[in-house]
């Protein structure tokens, strides 16, 4: 029986993704897949309320890593993963969101509509609960609202600063008050609707 001690090190994460980009040896890959799928699927989860979709997104997710990581500049693989995975099902939920099926349906025929109202019925709440959250968004100061879209995708406070030119104190102090207000914001439309 090996010990501890005797083990090999883990490679890096780094080290993994050089030798996939090196050699196009597809076993390098498997070893980020196998290191990032629980992550990666966890993520989807908490997205979907099914594990099938769930699912889907990873395995997706991970086909646009495989032809994007030539693309990878480095830093935290397991960061970048989920920010594929969030923007995928980000993306999905867009595609598949009320408005969108409505405008579908109107240009459907009628043997396609009970199929894609089914399929939209499971998760009707969930969607529409969201789709309260960008809308009480748009009321919110385009900074607020830049730098909480940023952390929906997930985007650390440093990427957010580096990229909307803003302080890191900043892009907190936008978050901290954008979420604030949005939280006062659909607390009031509840009310309201009740």
């Amino acid at each position: 029986m090996a010990s501890r001690a005797q083990t090999p090190p883990l490679i890096s994460d780094e080290e993994v993704v050089r030798r996939f980009r090196e050699t196009g040896d597809n076993a390098w890959f498997a070893e980020i897949f196998t290191r990032y799928r629980k992550k990666v699927y966890y993520a989807c989860r908490a997205f979907y309320s099914d594990s099938a979709t769930a699912e889907d997104a990873t395995q997706e997710t991970f086909l646009r890593a495989y032809e994007k990581l030539g693309q990878f500049s480095g830093g935290d693989l397991g960061s970048w993963l989920l920010r594929i995975a969030k923007n995928l099902c980000i993306d999905q939920w867009r595609k598949h969101r009320p408005e969108a099926m409505t405008t579908e349906l109107d240009h459907g025929d009628d043997s396609s509509s009970s199929a894609v109202e089914v399929a939209v019925m499971p998760s009707f709440d969930l969607r529409l609960s969201a789709e309260r959250v960008w809308k009480e968004m748009q009321s919110l100061s385009p900074e607020q609202r830049r730098c909480l879209e940023m952390k929906i995708e997930g985007y650390s406070y440093e990427e957010t600063a580096a990229r909307t030119g803003m302080t890191v104190e900043a892009v907190k102090s936008h978050l901290q008050n954008g979420r604030r207000m949005l939280w006062l914001r659909m607390e009031g439309s509840l009310v309201r609707s009740k």
